[in-house]
């Protein structure tokens, strides 16, 4: 925090630098961010270097908040640089919050010569991941220009290590969080309902885009399975993306029409996802879902791939069920063992929620993320 000469507090300026605020992680990252700091300590604006901006940013607008978009055209964009520069020296930004890498390197080019300083954090991984000989030489010079850098989860951290040439001990880890999911009982009836789901069949459920990253194919195979071993069950998938018509044509292939639910896509899920009795997320990659940590949040019982944050939020045996990456055979086994046992479902809810309350709420997110800025005001790497 900053004092004037006469001691008193003066606002610490932060800007949020991202590719949009469309619906996604990070960018619910950014906006839980925004709506969860302390304005009588931060003012928080955003700046996305494409358009269109995105539903999230028409939340934060209707809470006056400012949020300006670039519009960067193909390839590596050098004007973008000289823009960013303008708008920290006209908006006198403090820290430059960028998020995810391509951010990351525009926001770091445009904060030279400015006082400004830069935190870096890395939501997610690509799958497979890989790096270019282009980033090895890069990226530590970079990094000079870097008050610190933070990763989602460890598995993100080691992945910015072994594929960006990061060094270990400049990366902090400061897990994603949200606010508690808290369904309307009357709605979840009415939607029960709608949706045609009978009462006492097992609901397993997927909340996330239709990507092929996201896996919903092996899924898809691993519920037929489920079910030609005799377990009732239906399946609801919440999401809409390009994969959408590769996914129904699998529903269609593999018979599964009367049993699998596609509600596309959803604003607001909170409904869905109460209805749900086993929260499936079967990415091959992934940084910390956010959905995945609402399904904690109301004591959802959860099978995840063993990719990048998904161990480290569901602990095998404990909250969930951990499966190696892609196996279809084995994700069919942790389904049709946690369908079966009752009890499991409710031990395994019960510790996902101490977990969640623990861990992922958005009150340890938005404090970690506090003290850093607050220790990159005084003792951070500077750009001018």
């Amino acid at each position: 925090m900053k004092h004037n000469r006469n001691s008193e507090l003066i606002l610490m300026n932060i800007l949020h630098l991202t590719f949009d605020m469309r619906i996604g992680g990070t960018e619910q990252v950014i906006k839980n961010l925004i709506l969860g700091a302390d304005h009588n300590q931060f003012t928080m604006s955003v700046l996305c270097i494409e358009s269109p901006l995105g539903p999230f940013a028409e939340d934060l607008l209707a809470e006056n908040i400012h949020i300006f978009a670039l519009g960067r055209k193909p390839g590596f964009d050098i004007s973008l640089i000289n823009k960013i520069r303008k708008h920290i020296i006209k908006h006198r930004i403090d820290i430059v919050h960028c998020h995810q890498y391509t951010p990351y390197v525009y926001g770091v080019l445009g904060a030279l010569l400015t006082p400004a300083k830069v935190i870096f954090t890395e939501h997610g991984r690509f799958y497979p991941d890989s790096t270019t000989w282009k980033r090895k030489l890069i990226n530590p010079t970079l990094q000079k220009f870097t008050a610190t850098t933070t990763a989602i989860s460890a598995a993100t951290r080691d992945a910015l290590v072994e594929f960006e040439y990061i060094p270990y001990n400049d990366i902090d880890v400061i897990y994603n969080g949200i606010i508690g999911v808290t369904p309307d009982p009357q709605r979840i009836n009415s939607l029960q309902k709608k949706l045609g789901i009978p009462q006492g069949c097992l609901l397993f459920g997927t909340i996330a885009r239709l990507d092929p990253i996201k896996n919903h194919n092996m899924m898809l195979r691993a519920f037929k399975r489920v079910l030609t071993a005799g377990i009732d069950a239906k399946l609801m998938i919440v999401g809409d993306g390009d994969e959408r018509a590769n996914v129904e044509a699998l529903v269609d292939e593999l018979q599964l029409s009367s049993s699998v639910i596609m509600t596309g896509y959803e604003p607001k899920p909170h409904g869905h996802l109460a209805l749900m009795d086993i929260y499936l997320l079967p990415s091959l990659s992934e940084g910390t879902s956010m959905t995945l940590l609402e399904a904690m949040s109301l004591g959802k019982p959860c099978i995840v791939t063993d990719a990048g944050g998904n161990p480290e939020i569901v602990l095998h045996n404990e909250t969930g069920l951990v499966t190696p990456n892609d196996d279809e055979q084995a994700y069919t086994q942790a389904m049709i063992l946690l369908a079966k046992d009752h009890t499991k479902q409710a031990l395994f809810g019960m510790a996902a929620k101490v977990r969640f309350e623990q861990k992922f709420s958005i009150n340890n997110m938005t404090q970690a993320y506090k003290s850093l800025y607050t220790q990159c005001s005084t003792n951070g790497k500077t750009n001018s």
